[in-house]
């Protein structure tokens, strides 16, 4: 079994979405997992025939927060927002404490954008001591985190849609 039927396997809930929308946004900071983790989201996405899919991409892991809310606010009464936003970055730890006060803020901003905005927010930022940990993100023992993004953000469309009826 692939690693990405493995992600597919608990998909609970997703059913008839493909007029679902959805919008990455994603870093340019550790490019070769950022494009991984967008990659394995598309292939979901894909998967699931949800072809309304945006991509924004912003400098790093501390711009996701405003680049999310910028794009709510950019597609308010366009009939173009998405049912869910995406934010993919990964902040590898280093020498000075820039690690935390970073992670620190992603999280805090994605965790008031939940409770601000009428749509989820995932969180796809990979927080990890090193490259290697990273690159187990994307498809090794800890899963492919893109493919997982994919599928919560799905279920949480699912789950709104359900309590609007």
């Amino acid at each position: 079994m692939s690693i990405h039927n493995q992600a597919l396997m608990n998909d609970t809930g997703i059913l008839h979405l493909e007029d679902a929308s959805v919008v990455m946004v994603y870093t340019e900071w550790n490019d070769t997992v950022i494009n991984e983790l967008v990659a394995g989201c598309e292939r979901t996405l894909q998967h699931y025939n949800v072809s309304r899919v945006a991509k924004l991409q912003v400098p790093g892991a501390f711009e996701l927060p405003f680049a999310c809310k910028q794009y709510w606010e950019a597609t308010k009464g366009t009939g173009s927002q998405p049912g869910a936003i995406i934010a993919f970055g990964c902040v590898i730890r280093g020498g000075t404490p820039h690690f935390e006060y970073v992670c620190d803020a992603v999280t805090s901003g994605i965790t008031q954008l939940n409770l601000q905005l009428p749509v989820p927010v995932i969180f796809g930022v990979l927080t990890v001591d090193n490259m290697e940990q990273a690159v187990e993100r994307l498809g090794g023992p800890h899963g492919h985190k893109g493919e997982e993004a994919a599928v919560t953000a799905l279920k949480m469309i699912a789950m709104q849609r359900s309590l609007r009826k």
